[in-house]
């Protein structure tokens, strides 16, 4: 009875076998014959677009503003709660002055200024009354000059002191130094207990909000560039730190032995990564505008010593271009050689293409340069 059941598990077995070995013979030549999926991928069309030719050359980032805050009254410190490497806005207390002797000076003229006002008044009233007595032939002449001297005496008095007293308040406003610029204190320049002279020293201040950044331009490229003109700086101590910055000056004046030109470029610094002294690459823009083509950079694959760009044919398959590229606009870059205005290159997905690749396109936008 075993053996005849396993006899027929073997026939029914067999059976099943050869039925899957007929479909795997229908169905293999069918599958052969659609190729391999195709791949998903995105993809930007290539323009036109106006382009100028730039130049990047080497710079150095200088302060926009570097300054000794010196006081201007002479004094002994008395607060000082400036520290080196302190970031502080304008109008921030530096250092404070003692006030006590001017205090007393003020006092003193606002009770002289009390006084006069006081004998001002007298005088005008004896004034008003000389008038009306000269008028009725009373009193003389003279009597009223008197009168009328008097009055204008205190009256000069009077203004004097207001004048000084409004010196004092000045000089005691004066007493308090403030930042006259937001910055960082990079040195301390007096410290509590030391007695000030007019115009001493108290800190050294860095204003680095916007920094400068100064490039030595060979003649040859000076003519092209205007002031006003865009301009980017990196920074090699910044990886992926761009500076969107402006030419701020450009001085006509050369190095006799470089032949080159100082050229100040402005760029704003709002997070302060970037320090004095640092080393930047400056790009300029220089020439007249011409059009170029321009794809998103993200198209461009380097490919050993070659630069490779997967264009989408009509039957959604990929060829390889090789390309040349040139300046940059934004997330754009110009290229040279077999790419038109209108052709549809890989944006992503491209790393892992092959030519005559199938793929399976979806258009990708890119923010106008």
């Amino acid at each position: 009875m075993a053996l005849h059941s396993f006899a027929r598990r073997q026939v029914v077995s067999g059976f099943v076998t050869g039925w899957a070995l007929v479909f795997l013979a229908i169905a293999l030549p069918a599958l052969t014959a659609q190729g391999p999926a195709a791949t998903p991928v995105r993809y930007t069309e290539a323009r036109t677009h106006k382009m100028r030719r730039a130049i990047t050359l080497p710079g150095t980032v200088e302060p926009e503003t570097a300054t000794i805050v010196a006081s201007t009254v002479a004094g002994v410190v008395t607060d000082f709660p400036a520290k080196e490497g302190m970031r502080v806005e304008k109008g921030d207390v530096l250092a404070q002055l003692d006030t006590k002797p001017t205090a007393l000076q003020l006092a003193a003229q606002r009770a002289a200024l009390r006084e006069a006002e006081a004998r001002l008044k007298l005088a005008e009233s004896n004034l008003a009354r000389a008038k009306e007595l000269f008028a009725a032939t009373v009193i003389a002449r003279q009597q009223l000059d008197d009168a009328q001297s008097e009055y204008n005496a205190w009256l000069g008095r009077a203004d004097t002191l207001k004048g000084e007293i409004a010196r004092i308040e000045d000089r005691l406003e004066r007493c308090t130094v403030r930042a006259p610029l937001s910055g960082v204190v990079t040195r301390e320049r007096t410290e509590v207990g030391q007695w000030l002279t007019e115009g001493g020293p108290v800190v050294e201040l860095l204003s680095m909000d916007t920094v400068e950044i100064r490039v030595d331009v060979p003649e040859k490229y000076f003519p092209a560039l205007r002031r006003g003109a865009p301009a980017t700086a990196t920074f090699e101590a910044l990886p992926g730190v761009r500076a969107e910055g402006r030419i701020w000056a450009l001085i006509p004046q050369a190095d006799p032995a470089a032949r080159t030109f100082p050229v100040k470029v402005r760029a704003p610094n709002s997070r302060g990564r970037i320090g004095a002294g640092m080393l930047a690459q400056v790009t300029f823009p220089a020439g007249e505008e011409y059009l170029a083509t321009i794809i998103p950079k993200d198209a461009v694959l380097r490919q050993g010593p070659t630069q490779v760009v997967y264009r989408v044919n009509g039957d959604n398959t990929v060829e390889a271009v090789i390309v040349e590229t040139g300046a940059g606009a934004g997330a754009w870059i110009e290229v040279r050689g077999n790419l038109q205005a209108g052709d549809k290159v890989v944006t992503r997905g491209n790393e892992r293409l092959r030519p005559g690749q199938a793929v399976l396109p979806t258009p990708q936008q890119y923010e106008t340069p």
